[in-house]
């Protein structure tokens, strides 16, 4: 009832602010007054005009601040704009001395039919899109980060379960990576980018992962390219050269430690070896557009042409599954980079079908199957670099932790798969001190309660770390927890 009283009162203020103004018009109606100054012109009418609409700009921002408020409806604002933008378009006609003054006949009946439409008008308006009905929202229970475009309580929950595996689990590069992912979805920069920092200390020959840790630190840093990242991108030309994401960055690092020269050669080089539908042929484009005025040249002149769109020997030259490096924007949206992501792994997926034969670009198809959470993709990829090269303690390990993502979780430790220590045991036989194969395996035993195996193994492993290293620190206090009956 409060609210029926509270809209009614602002409607009544509405209508007085419109409908008293419409019957003093009528009042001064001509014929009320002498002659003289009915036929004189007014030579202050451009100043008063110009007054007058200075005052109704003022109302349509008041009418503003009132919907804001809550003061008004959406309905009600509209329709007292309605009638401003009139009397406004009034003064200009006066100004213009295109408009006549309306009759005191026409000027009573507008105001009668604004004060009927006006209430009318709103009440049909609320009745078709209100929701008298809704019940209150008191604050406390309201879900604000998920009002505001954040997580939601479910997604927060999984975040935190994988951080306490990872917690427990250190070693998992691929647990990092997902986590890594969802901080970046998430617009938490900063975290993503210590979580993929954790990623590339596990594996530091991976292209891929360098890659995307530098990208990160630049999205963390508001497009500036820190050390740390042109140490990452380094490291992927260094591999790889022709990376076209690597070489982008490279060359904005120089751009910003002020080489615009060195830049432009760059993003030249990157331009002239890049197909013409590349996505990020643009971009570069715009850079050395930047460069080119920096260096008081002719942009037309200094841009090279890209090749012919889709350009079939690039394929051979720059790895498909970069072929879309992202622009320095702080802003990138969660959605580019999913699209990002999802079109490196089609990529690769295609090129690994016309060649079966590379390993890694099987072990990368696995690892960027994991990511989406396409776990049944992920184990055929990795299952098909497995058979190709069983003797590869590295390729073992990547099926064996394959196959331990498919399981569910549990909330009480289970032995893994047979399938999963099967490979894990190939790969400790290729390689007797791999530390993933050493660790899992311990516990493996561990969780099927085979201490003193658990103990070989972790045993075994822990004389690879110096004291001072955390990894030295956990499995010091899993040793002492067998030891202690745990």
């Amino acid at each position: 009832m409060l609210f029926w009283i509270f809209a009614a009162a602002l409607t009544v203020a509405v209508l007085l602010l419109i409908v008293p103004p419409l019957l003093r018009s009528g009042a001064a109606a001509p014929g009320s007054g002498p002659a003289s100054d009915r036929d004189a012109p007014d030579r202050d009418a451009p100043d008063r005009n110009a007054f007058d609409r200075e005052v109704y700009r003022d109302q349509l921002d008041e009418l503003e601040r009132d919907r804001a408020r809550g003061l008004i409806n959406d309905a009600q604002t509209e329709a007292a704009k309605a009638e401003i933008a009139r009397r406004m378009l009034a003064t200009v006609e006066k100004d213009e001395g295109a408009a006549a003054a309306a009759t005191p006949r026409s000027a009573r009946l507008l105001a009668l039919l604004l004060a009927l439409v006006l209430p009318l008008g709103a009440l049909s308006v609320y009745g078709v899109y209100g929701r008298p009905d809704l019940p209150a929202q008191p604050l406390a229970s309201r879900n604000l980060d998920q009002e505001r475009g954040g997580p939601s309580k479910s997604v927060l929950a999984a975040m935190d379960k994988l951080k306490a595996q990872l917690a427990e689990n250190p070693a998992d590069l691929q647990g990092w990576l997902i986590l890594g992912q969802a901080y970046a979805k998430m617009g938490r920069n900063g975290d993503a980018a210590d979580a993929l920092r954790r990623a590339v200390a596990l594996n530091k020959d991976d292209v891929e992962v360098q890659g995307l840790f530098g990208e990160t630190l630049v999205t963390a840093n508001d497009g500036m390219v820190p050390e740390e990242a042109v140490a990452a991108f380094d490291a992927v030309l260094a591999k790889e050269p022709k990376d076209p994401r690597a070489r982008f960055f490279a060359a904005l690092a120089r751009f910003q430690a002020g080489d615009q020269q060195g830049a432009l050669d760059r993003w030249s080089a990157l331009m002239a070896e890049s197909p013409a539908d590349a996505p990020w042929v643009p971009v570069v484009r715009d850079q050395i557009r930047e460069a080119a005025v920096a260096l008081k040249l002719d942009p037309a002149k200094v841009t090279p042409q890209p090749l012919p769109p889709e350009q079939k020997d690039q394929t051979a030259q720059t790895p498909p599954e970069r072929e879309q490096p992202a622009a320095p924007n702080a802003q990138a949206g969660a959605q580019g980079q999913d699209e990002m992501i999802r079109g490196m792994v089609a990529n690769l997926a295609a090129r690994l079908e016309s060649d079966p034969s590379d390993i890694d670009g099987w072990l990368k198809l696995a690892r960027s199957y994991g990511v989406l959470g396409d776990t049944a993709k992920a184990l055929d990829a990795a299952g098909k670099a497995r058979a190709r090269a069983p003797q590869r303690a590295d390729v073992q390990i990547a099926y064996a932790n394959t196959v331990l993502q498919t399981q569910p979780r549990n909330t009480t430790p289970k032995p893994f798969p047979e399938e999963a220590t099967a490979a894990l045991r190939l790969a400790l036989k290729a390689e007797p001190d791999n530390k993933d194969a050493l660790w899992l395996l311990g516990l493996d035993a561990m969780m099927a309660g085979r201490k003193d195996e658990a103990e070989a193994h972790w045993g075994k492993l822990i004389a690879q770390f110096k004291p001072s290293d955390p990894e030295y620190t956990l499995l010091k206090g899993r040793l002492d927890a067998l030891k202690a009956g745990g």
